[in-house]
């Protein structure tokens, strides 16, 4: 099993939410957030009250997947968050060591299904 972590536009979660769930993958928690860095879009940063430094709003979407999932998953992600313009997100993977469903103790990849 693999986490999935795509750091998107605001504007475009719908759009990958959409695509998403239209190829099967109905399950993700959505985080709203703001973020600085080099990769920031200059046009959209701004200063807040509790963040001084300059800032883009983002959102993190968090997806626990079958491995062989991941590269589809991905690429959907890719495709329907991107404007080509600097500061459209960035996408990472991980490896998920143990993941147990609180409701019944049950554990490994079986309780994404």
């Amino acid at each position: 099993m693999k986490l999935v972590k795509a750091y998107i536009r605001p504007i475009l979660l719908e759009d990958v939410y959409t695509a998403l769930r239209n190829k099967g993958y109905c399950c993700m928690t959505v985080f709203e957030g703001e973020g600085t860095g080099r990769f920031s879009d200059p046009d959209d940063q701004h200063g807040s009250l509790n963040f001084p430094a300059m800032h883009t709003h983002v959102v993190k979407v968090e997806i626990a997947a079958d491995t062989e999932d991941v590269d589809t998953i991905t690429e959907i992600i890719k495709e329907h968050g991107r404007t080509g313009r600097k500061g459209d997100g960035i996408v990472f993977v991980m490896e998920i060591e143990q993941a147990t469903r609180i409701r019944d103790g049950k554990q490994g990849a079986g309780i994404l299904n």
